[in-house]
């Protein structure tokens, strides 16, 4: 069996509540430590910052998604995370899960390493699991495209349309540099390389799937 396909035994261990509860965890211990130091050291340490990529700081393609620059922040990527991974996790199992959201993080800071690299920007600092929710959301569209979702409670749209919708967005705000200080190239590599695990490890199309 190819070694890329090789499934792991399903198990549910909760995954989503350990990595909504690390992220809670990081946020309290940025804001002790800049209570009593007075700098954001945690933040420099943690977000993927391109220059010190380049003199070493690899592990932040890692932890950068664990660190957010505020209150809302923070709560809109774990509310997202518990409302489409905890499906997700159900679906994929515990261990596919967290392969799933690592893999997609970790390649979506990459991407957007090389995007800063080459557009110089040496010095932004790369936060927050939106990359990795980006892509949970696309795998939530794809287990169950039939799902509806409603958008501030009230708009109800089926899972795949609001993939779309917020795909076509993503593509706007990056194109015509609107939408504030958000890493919108973050966001839609996080649903590129969703697509394409979808393709290596379960030899599944997600258009195809979305549209039934």
């Amino acid at each position: 069996m190819n070694i890329l396909r090789k499934p792991f035994r399903y198990r549910y261990d909760s995954t989503v509540f350990w990595l909504i509860g690390l992220n809670i965890l990081v946020f309290l211990a940025d804001k002790l430590v800049t209570r009593f130091w007075g700098q954001p050291l945690v933040p420099f340490f943690l977000s993927m910052i391109p220059g010190t990529v380049m003199h070493g700081w690899v592990w932040t393609f890692v932890t950068y998604m664990f660190v957010h620059s505020g209150v809302s922040h923070l709560f809109f990527n774990m509310f997202a995370l518990f409302v489409f991974g905890m499906q997700v996790e159900r679906q994929m199992g515990s261990r596919e899960f967290l392969l799933f959201y690592f893999v997609t993080g970790v390649l979506a800071g990459m991407f957007s390493f090389l995007a800063y690299l080459l557009t110089g920007a040496w010095n932004v600092w790369l936060m927050g699991a939106s990359g990795a929710i980006f892509a949970v959301q696309l795998a939530y569209a794809v287990f169950f495209p039939h799902a509806a979702i409603y958008i501030w409670g009230i708009l109800p749209l089926r899972a795949p349309v609001m993939v779309i919708g917020f795909t076509a967005l993503e593509v706007f705000f990056q194109l015509t540099g609107r939408g504030g200080n958000v890493a919108h190239v973050t966001h839609l590599a996080g649903f590129g390389f969703a697509w394409l695990y979808f393709l290596v490890r379960f030899k599944m199309n997600p258009w195809r799937e979305m549209r039934r």
